[in-house]
């Protein structure tokens, strides 16, 4: 297949390097990285199996359409979340070929992973988990007081580990009712004993990504365990429901089952617990360069599980305007059930 990129980590995929002005291009047998004089002599220290080609300033695209037409290809295959109008539209006015629309197929691509890329997400998963643990000991000894913007720039600091590392995403730190909220803003509300603190972060290890969710009940013992315990009832009976459908769907998955089982394993617990409209977005996604990629767990995915395909288990029950619980894991699949790794 001939292809064009233009995502940093779907090039990084392909060569080894990316920056923020880039094309690659797989042409026949040739592969080519296009890139301007700022990152032009560290790519060619660093890029791998690929020919490092000079943009042309004036015009971006100039050279890759020399390339293309050089080539005497057909077709060319592009995904069309990478490109705006305008830069589609300079590239592919001067070019007869055929230009084929598929999305994601970088993503297709890397699905299952290999034995290194395994590696490094275990090892990222091992470091966003330490950074748990050090924001809870932090929230146990001097979190009381602070609002959830400071306890959300503290996060940041923690599992950027003072620059050594760069986030998955913005860490989500939400208290009682903003926890309801599943990618909930941090607000100026004041964390005080025994409410209910929900923490979804994770860190980049080599650029590869790490995701997991904890709840817990703030304390000057606190910890980020999956055993967590609740002096409010209705807080540690959904706590409990939550667990129970993460547990379901972790055993439900492996190699051969459709990525909707897994979710409607879960899916189910939470149902028939009477909090099934509480549940409100899908079981997990795929981890990788991208902390969402593919596959999508979810009710409506036509994907199966294969071997070595990396994903998260979070199932959640938000009541607005009360608290809310989510529990993720990221596994990776395997023949006879997952490894779970985060």
């Amino acid at each position: 297949m001939n292809y064009i990129l233009k995502d940093e980590n779907a090039v990084y995929y392909e060569c080894g390097f990316s920056c923020d002005n880039e094309l690659f291009l797989k042409l026949g047998d040739g592969a080519f990285f296009l890139t301007d004089s700022r990152y032009f002599d560290e790519a060619k220290e660093y890029i791998r199996d690929t020919q490092v080609v000079l943009m042309d300033r004036r015009d971006p695209f100039k050279v890759a359409r020399e390339l293309i037409r050089k080539s005497h290809i057909k077709s060319l295959t592009y995904n069309p979340l990478e490109w705006s109008v305008d830069d589609f539209e300079k590239l592919s006015s001067k070019l007869s070929i055929n230009l084929k629309k598929s999305i994601n197929f970088s993503q297709k691509k890397r699905i299952i992973k290999s034995k290194i890329e395994l590696d490094i997400l275990r090892e990222a998963s091992l470091l966003g988990a330490r950074a748990f643990e050090s924001f809870a000991a932090f929230v146990a000894k001097n979190g009381m007081g602070l609002n959830e913007k400071r306890l959300f720039n503290k996060a940041e600091n923690i599992f950027k580990d003072h620059g050594e590392l760069e986030l998955s995403f913005a860490p989500i730190v939400a208290l009682d009712e903003n926890a309801a909220k599943p990618h909930a803003l941090p607000t100026d509300k004041i964390l005080k004993d025994d409410m209910l603190l929900l923490l979804d972060a994770g860190v980049k290890y080599k650029r590869y990504c790490s995701d997991r969710t904890r709840v817990a009940e703030a304390n000057s013992s606190m910890r980020f365990t999956k055993d967590a315990r609740f002096k409010d009832k209705k807080k540690q009976k959904i706590y409990d429901i939550v667990l129970k459908a993460q547990e379901a769907s972790i055993k439900k998955a492996r190699a051969g089952v459709s990525a909707s089982e897994i979710d409607k394993a879960g899916r189910d617990i939470i149902e028939n617990a009477g909090y099934g409209k509480y549940f409100i977005h899908s079981t997990g996604h795929g981890v990788g360069l991208d902390i969402h990629e593919l596959p999508i767990i979810g009710a409506r995915s036509k994907d199966v599980i294969e071997e070595n395909m990396v994903f998260t288990i979070e199932p959640g029950i938000y009541l607005p305007g009360e608290f809310g619980v989510r529990i993720e894991d990221t596994v990776i699949a395997k023949v006879d059930g997952v490894e779970v790794i985060g």
